[in-house]
């Protein structure tokens, strides 16, 4: 008989059903080959030596009716540390189809268990809230009929692109041309860029088949597609190549990878597509950036300056900089400067209330190529909870509030504006891209959809995954440990940002078709737009449909 003394609880004490993932497990089909185990970046489930009793039918009373054996099988961990993250790496690999992971309709208790040690929780991917957002929702309603007949998106001419740049008013730009005078910098590019992910957060695999996906689709397709480093920079070989043309160079607050590139700017064949100022972002907007020690390998420290194995947080702020106003005279004239005035600059911004301000700001700015603002549902590094889920501001809203405030000026033409967070959320990413051009947008940065369907990221808003932040990607996209990302096939990776990009093309052309349009991008066209939400439509100034 057991002693109800021997018998201890502890506060963080859970078992399997307080789990949010339960890995069921098929004795009967399992031949224990440890495949799953193995691959299982969490190390949730282990091979074990258990006592099982085996009843059995007995004819003599004087013998037992119960035998035990003893024998191998595989048990889930029940500790915060080594949870079940939902990924289905086991299942990929069992050739029995003996395990999986299911998730956990009750709610969990492990949430309530995962300060240990007094940190506060944090993770990789966009906050968890499941189901269609807003973008989701909103409906292309005007069609062309009899009167204004539609195009056919199959045979039709259609201009996709979109400028990168300041836009002179056509009288200024003559003028300038005639007198010699100095004209901004302007870039023509395809509205859906691949957002600001470093190399760092990307692993080498990951990182090397982007680029060689963006470069097929423009040197082979003509889509001239683009992407953006994030803080941190890019391998240093793509500074001193021709790729370098097709890239967004990222500095941000802690200045990571920036001496990097201002050493190779005398060797560079070509300028960068554009220069980004991050002064913050959605995840994790009036916060720094976060690279955690887990993924800072020795050539990541190399890159960045730092010492190998030491967390990279970013100040909140860029130090040399008290207002917005100095921001935009001392950082984008100087970053103007070191590229001959032949590159547009901008800052990328999170959503917030004070974004009209830092347009405002832009506007007076003649060096100023363009903004772009990172909404509520935006990044794919490493952020607190808190912040992701009750910091920040919708994009559609604080989109739309730019444009209109552009519209009143007169300017809505000069000065693109980009959105970003939560474009391609639930797979629908040409529908949320296009949703945004048509409240204001020049162009959308996505991050996450592209790490979904270039990779395969496991991640979910069901909390699956989600472990981009401490380097143990089962896929090898996040992840700078060799034994990890040497999964990721690079060239398999650029096939499907090829195809992805084809896709999104042809699904923007059934959507202009039946709008008419097709001799630019219907930026702005917000009568093409309905919404079953009163309140939604009234804030957006857009067509309530019902």
């Amino acid at each position: 008989m057991v002693s109800i003394r021997s018998i201890s609880s502890t506060p963080s004490s859970l078992s399997i059903n307080d789990m949010p993932w339960i890995v069921e497990h098929n004795e009967s089909r399992c031949t224990l080959c440890g495949q799953c185990t193995s691959v299982c970046p969490m190390g949730a489930i282990k091979l074990k030596y258990m006592r099982k009793r085996m009843p059995k039918m007995v004819l003599n009373a004087s013998e037992r009716s119960n035998t035990f054996k003893i024998f191998v099988g595989i048990r889930q961990r029940t500790n915060v540390e080594h949870r079940c993250i939902g990924c289905g790496m086991c299942a990929s690999v069992c050739p029995n189809q003996a395990i999986k992971p299911v998730f956990n309709p009750i709610i969990d208790r492990m949430r309530y268990q995962s300060t240990k040690g007094g940190n506060a929780v944090k993770r990789g991917g966009r906050r968890n809230v499941p189901g269609p957002n807003l973008l989701d929702r909103i409906l292309f309603d005007r069609i062309s009929m009899l009167t204004d007949p539609a195009l056919d998106a199959g045979r039709h001419e259609f201009e996709l692109n979109t400028l990168l740049g300041r836009v002179l008013p056509p009288e200024e730009f003559l003028r300038r041309k005639m007198s010699g005078e100095w004209i901004p910098p302007v870039r023509e590019i395809f509205p859906f860029i691949i957002g600001s992910m470093s190399f760092g957060a990307l692993s080498p695999n990951m990182w090397l088949g982007l680029l060689q996906g963006v470069a097929y689709c423009n040197e082979v397709l003509g889509i001239p597609v683009v992407m953006a480093t994030g803080e941190g920079g890019c391998p240093p070989w793509v500074l001193k190549s021709k790729f370098l043309k097709y890239i967004i160079l990222q500095i941000a607050s802690g200045y990571f990878g920036w001496d990097e590139i201002i050493r190779a700017i005398p060797e560079m064949k070509c300028d960068p597509a554009a220069i980004e100022i991050k002064y913050g972002q959605g995840a994790k907007p009036g916060d720094g950036g976060l690279l955690m020690w887990f993924k800072v390998s020795k050539l990541i420290a190399r890159l960045r300056g730092v010492p190998e194995g030491v967390d990279l947080p970013s100040p909140p702020v860029h130090q040399t900089l008290y207002s917005i106003e100095e921001s935009v005279m001392k950082m984008i004239q100087t970053l103007s400067m070191a590229w001959n005035f032949k590159v547009p600059v901008y800052p990328k911004i999170s959503g917030s209330t004070s974004a009209k301000a830092v347009l405002n700001n832009l506007v007076r700015n003649p060096y100023a190529a363009g903004l772009l603002i990172d909404g509520v549902d935006g990044g794919t590094g490493a952020a607190y909870n808190v912040s992701m889920d009750a910091m920040g501001h919708p994009i559609a809203s604080n989109l739309r509030e730019c444009y209109l405030d552009l519209c009143a000026q007169g300017r809505q033409n000069e000065i693109p504006l980009f959105a970003a967070g939560g474009v391609g959320k639930n797979g629908n990413v040409t529908q949320n891209g296009m949703a945004l051009i048509m409240l204001g947008a020049s162009g959308v940065h996505m991050g996450k959809y592209i790490m979904q369907a270039a990779a395969g990221c496991l991640g979910s808003e069901n909390n699956r995954c989600n472990v981009c932040n401490i380097g143990i990607c089962p896929k090898g996209i996040t992840s700078q440990n060799p034994k990890l990302y040497r999964r990721l096939d690079p060239d398999k990776v650029a096939e499907r940002v090829v195809e992805t990009f084809k896709a999104i093309k042809t699904e923007m052309k059934k959507i202009m078709a039946p709008l008419g349009r097709s001799q630019s991008l219907p930026i702005g066209m917000s009568d093409a737009l309905g919404i079953e939400d009163k309140a939604v439509a009234e804030r957006l100034q857009i067509k309530y449909v019902c």
